[in-house]
């Protein structure tokens, strides 16, 4: 199923550096892994950057959402990115990223107001402008759609947070209607460690349904690494989250182990990001890998046509 859904770049030798740098890792490698948590059973996603094979794409993507067609030609020379997730029995999901992080600010907002119009959804949007204010501290980077029609799909804008502590992240994930302060932060808290900040380029993902006026429900993203002295304290600050949201934290343990085999305590960075969202479900954890492919970091892409680049690397 991913082998048939992989672009033509997955059947390239990785060589000693990426050919086309993509934005999704640091060393430049256009894939990551994540696993999410809740349910009682974990879901596994994949994640990959269409890189110079996003025309050839498109249409696949607009076939599976009349969403995506709405809207994908606002973002014609936007990097896309794509993802699928499976979460045993249910069927795959598909999502689709616009990239914007290449793109002056100004022109970064007109496209969402358009996509965000034409999806039915500026109201909410607007008010999630208005809440999350403008202040310089935070840059909005992809805008994501669920590859499915239906009033359950969502939009989701992603902003990158610049020296936010966290309450200032708890602040941001308030701007959706559905949020508990008080289990968020305890979240973050737990992720965090004896950092009182919420590290180095935290996330917010504010998520938007149809007919609502305002922003649906938000996830928080920390960097690990910027908070962590190493995966296996990495690891073990998520097992504690997972073990405060009364999930079994052993299969955790396990596929963190497993991806590290040279072992954890001497590694940093594997385990990148862990979200939270504290919202419908309890237990809403997910885990971001990012593999050390290459051995040293890539140069920054910016989408083509367009000036500007961004500071750091992003997941969408």
């Amino acid at each position: 199923m991913l082998h048939d859904l992989l672009p033509g770049w997955a059947a390239e030798r990785v060589g000693d550096a990426p050919r086309h740098p993509s934005f999704v890792a640091d060393d430049g490698f256009p894939a990551e892994m994540s696993l999410n948590w809740s349910g009682g059973q974990p879901e596994l996603r994949v994640l990959v950057d269409c890189l110079s094979e996003a025309d050839a794409v498109r249409p696949a993507l607009a076939a599976m959402s009349r969403r995506f067609d709405q809207v994908s030609a606002v973002f014609t020379d936007a990097p896309l990115w794509y993802s699928l997730a499976w979460r045993p029995p249910r069927p795959v999901g598909y999502k689709a990223y616009f990239g914007l992080y290449g793109w002056p600010a100004e022109q970064r907002f007109a496209a969402l107001d358009q996509a965000m119009e034409r999806l039915g959804m500026a109201r909410a949007w607007r008010d999630a402008r208005r809440r999350v204010g403008d202040d310089g501290r935070r840059d909005v980077e992809f805008l994501g759609l669920d590859l499915v029609d239906t009033a359950e799909s969502r939009a989701k804008i992603y902003y990158r947070n610049h020296g936010a502590d966290i309450h200032e992240l708890d602040r941001m994930a308030s701007v959706a209607a559905e949020h508990d302060t008080e289990d968020a932060l305890a979240a973050y808290r737990t992720l965090a460690g004896a950092h009182t900040d919420g590290g180095s380029e935290a996330l917010t993902c504010l998520a938007f349904r149809s007919g609502l006026d305002r922003a649906a429900e938000s996830t928080t993203y920390l960097r690990m690494p910027s908070l962590a002295p190493s995966d296996q304290e990495a690891v073990e600050r998520t097992a504690e989250l997972l073990r405060r949201q009364g999930l079994d934290p052993r299969p955790w343990y396990a596929v963190a182990a497993a991806l590290a085999p040279g072992g954890l305590a001497g590694s940093r960075g594997l385990v990148e990001l862990v979200s939270y969202r504290a919202a419908r479900r309890r237990g809403d954890v997910t885990t971001y890998f990012r593999f050390p492919v290459y051995p040293q970091s890539a140069p920054i892409p910016v989408a083509s046509g367009r000036p500007g680049a961004p500071a750091e690397r992003s997941l969408a």
